[in-house]
């Protein structure tokens, strides 16, 4: 299975054509810029052909070597930087490249086109590496100096036209990040409902939580809903002789059954400065330790058991062990973060 690639680091040096050095940048060389200071087409094509420039769209270039040490994600935004001059100023990302600028976590797959939409209901078409939808858009978003269809839009968006799976990682997040409403996927299902792919999304639409933290969480409800388990709530604190005790990935209701995702990167997020990886590791023990003396199963997975089927084994026996008895806990939804501000207008 593909896995999603995660936010990119930010892009080095200056992407677009740079007045100082146009063509010796570290990012986009465009040829409108370069000829301007003296670069013939002569020299541009001398570049290309000896490995120090990679051609990306007519009249746009990347430093090869530069471009080849970006990831994925990281390289989707430069070729969107590079897509966007060729078309008409009314083109707005959306769909999979919205998502990267917004930073939700998106399939590698994915990313091997840009997706626009333009305000018009006709004359839509593909392009090697580019999609143009034509739908109504009434509200835009403004980041990182891109102009791109709302976080509520790009959910209904890809929901529409990804797999169900790629669709929610994504949703997850943006809802979380940007403090997407189900009032506000609402409006955007309305809008939507004689578009292609519109059934699609209504059940990733209501399959959506904004508390899933990560990639792997979404994931995780995906599989506990392929293996017709009950449907978990996330990020529960846990309550033990009136103290927390700590925090749980996912929460059964008041069965008494807990979940845990380990993640690759979960150990590193969960240091203190001056610890080390085992540090994390000991406190992660004595917390679960402190969880299971209350009487609550825990259950882990990992993300290599996530396209399997072992996890259902566990959850279902830590379901019936859990009935009978009951855990001396108490497990309160965590409030979500408050939302990233962003800039929105209507066109």
């Amino acid at each position: 299975m593909t896995t999603p690639a995660p936010g990119g680091p930010p892009l080095p040096g200056p992407w677009i054509g740079c007045a100082d050095d146009a063509w010796e940048g570290d990012g986009i060389h465009r040829r409108r810029v370069a000829v301007r200071h003296g670069v013939s087409d002569a020299e541009i094509r001398r570049r290309c052909s000896g490995g120090r420039w990679l051609r990306l769209r007519r009249g746009s270039y990347a430093d090869e070597a530069a471009f080849a040490g970006l990831d994925a994600v990281a390289r989707h935004r430069v070729l969107a930087d590079a897509v966007l001059p060729e078309l008409s100023a009314e083109a707005i990302l959306s769909h999979q490249s919205a998502a990267v600028v917004y930073g939700a976590p998106v399939w590698v797959a994915l990313l091997d086109r840009v997706d626009v939409t333009r305000n018009r209901r006709n004359g839509g078409r593909i392009r090697p590496g580019t999609k143009v939808h034509c739908a109504p858009v009434e509200t835009v978003a403004e980041l990182d100096g891109f102009v791109l269809t709302t976080p509520a839009r790009t959910i209904v968006d890809l929901a529409r036209t990804v797999p169900f799976e790629a669709a929610v990682v994504a949703g997850d997040a943006l809802a979380r990040e940007y403090g997407v409403t189900p009032g506000d996927l609402a409006v955007e299902l309305e809008a939507a409902k004689r578009r292609h792919g519109i059934a699609a999304a209504r059940r990733v639409v209501g399959f959506l939580d904004p508390h899933s933290e990560s990639a792997g969480e979404s994931r995780s409800r995906v599989m506990l809903r392929r293996l017709d388990l009950p449907r978990p709530r996330c990020q529960g604190d846990v309550y033990g002789d009136g103290r927390l005790l700590g925090r749980v990935d996912f929460f059964f209701g008041d069965t008494g059954v807990v979940g845990e995702f380990d993640g690759r990167v979960k150990y590193g997020r969960l240091l203190r400065p001056g610890e080390q990886p085992g540090d994390a590791v000991f406190a992660e023990k004595k917390r679960e330790d402190a969880l299971r003396a209350t009487g609550l199963q825990v259950v882990r997975w990992t993300w290599d058991e996530i396209p399997t089927d072992e996890v259902a084994t566990r959850l279902r026996a830590a379901l019936t062990r859990a009935r009978r008895s009951r855990p001396d806990a108490v497990i309160r939804q965590a409030p979500l973060p408050e939302p990233k501000p962003l800039a929105l207008h209507e066109l």
